[in-house]
């Protein structure tokens, strides 16, 4: 399970995403199976904070590549919906929070994620539409950037949504 709620004083947007589109493995908070990973603002950036588990494992010391790619995805759908909040006026809290998910994925492997520090995923948001948020990003161990992601999150279409209520 994610920290981020306990180490940050800032809401969650996860945490107001709504239950029928709430059971995301990384991100969702109706997962109990998955990462739960929790996205907050600090000053103009999205945060989130997550301690890898030993069985996160590529090789002994080091996080799979797998999971850097899962948080860059999920701290991207988080960050580009706390975004289209702030573009629509309101807060983190402030009602449900839009869902997003991921059209594009791009990671950059710059060093090995040591196993065993909590690690920070970081993203700034550089475009934003009514249905579109692009953010950069890094996740960093020990303030060591060791992956750097860039993450096109689209609004949830519809039909997802109709298919999450049947």
């Amino acid at each position: 399970m994610s920290e981020t709620s306990a180490s940050s004083p800032n809401p969650a947007v996860q945490d107001f995403y709504p239950e029928d589109v709430a059971h995301c493995y990384g991100c969702g908070r109706l997962n109990e199976h998955g990462l739960q990973l929790k996205t907050v603002w600090e000053g103009d950036e999205t945060v989130s904070r997550y301690t890898p588990r030993p069985y996160h494992t590529a090789i002994p010391g080091y996080v799979y590549g797998g999971l850097i790619a899962s948080l860059l995805d999920c701290h991207g759908t988080g960050g580009a919906a706390a975004a289209m909040l702030r573009r629509e006026g309101r807060e983190i809290g402030d009602g449900e929070a839009p869902r997003f998910v991921m059209a594009s994925l791009m990671v950059e492997f710059l060093k090995p994620t040591p196993l065993g520090p909590e690690l920070e995923v970081r993203g700034r948001v550089v475009e934003i539409t009514d249905r579109k948020v692009v953010l950069e990003e890094t996740l960093s161990a020990e303030g060591v950037v060791t992956a750097r992601g860039k993450v096109v999150a689209v609004r949830m279409p519809e039909s997802m949504v109709q298919r999450a209520n049947e």
